[in-house]
C-alpha cells in the first residue's frame, strides 16, 4: 500500500483549482453576450420541461414496445427480426415481461 503525499495532493489541489478557473473564464466568455445567454436559457428551459413532461418516454420506450410485440414493430432492423424469429420458436420471455411491466404501470396508474 503506497500512502500519497502531501505534495501530492497539493499538485491535485492545483490542477482542480486551475481547471475550474478555466471553466469559469470560459463561461464568462461565452455568456458575455445577452444574445448567447438568451439562447442557454431557453434551450435549459426546453429541456428541463422535456424532462418534466416525459416527452422523451416515447423515444426511450420503443425498444420495450418493440419487444412486446416485435412482429408489429415499425422498425426492421436485424435484431428486431432476431426478436420476432425468438418468439414465433415459442420465446415468450420478452412478451412476458412487456406485459407484466402493462399491468404494473396501469395498477399504479388505477391506485
Amino acid at each position: 500500500m503506497t500512502l500519497i503525499g502531501k505534495g501530492d495532493l497539493m499538485k491535485k489541489r492545483y490542477i482542480a483549482s486551475a481547471a475550474g478557473a478555466v471553466g469559469a473564464g470560459i463561461t464568462g466568455y461565452i455568456l458575455r453576450n445577452a444574445e448567447n445567454r438568451d439562447k442557454i436559457k431557453s434551450k435549459l428551459k426546453t429541456a428541463a420541461e422535456k424532462i418534466r413532461n416525459g416527452e422523451n418516454d416515447h423515444e426511450r420506450d420503443t425498444t420495450f414496445e418493440d419487444a412486446g410485440a416485435p412482429d408489429q414493430a415499425k422498425q426492421k432492423d436485424m435484431a428486431q427480426l432476431e426478436n420476432s424469429k425468438m418468439v414465433s420458436e415459442g420465446s415468450q420471455f420478452g412478451v412476458d415481461y412487456y406485459n407484466k411491466v402493462k399491468e404494473d404501470k396501469n395498477e399504479k396508474l388505477n391506485r
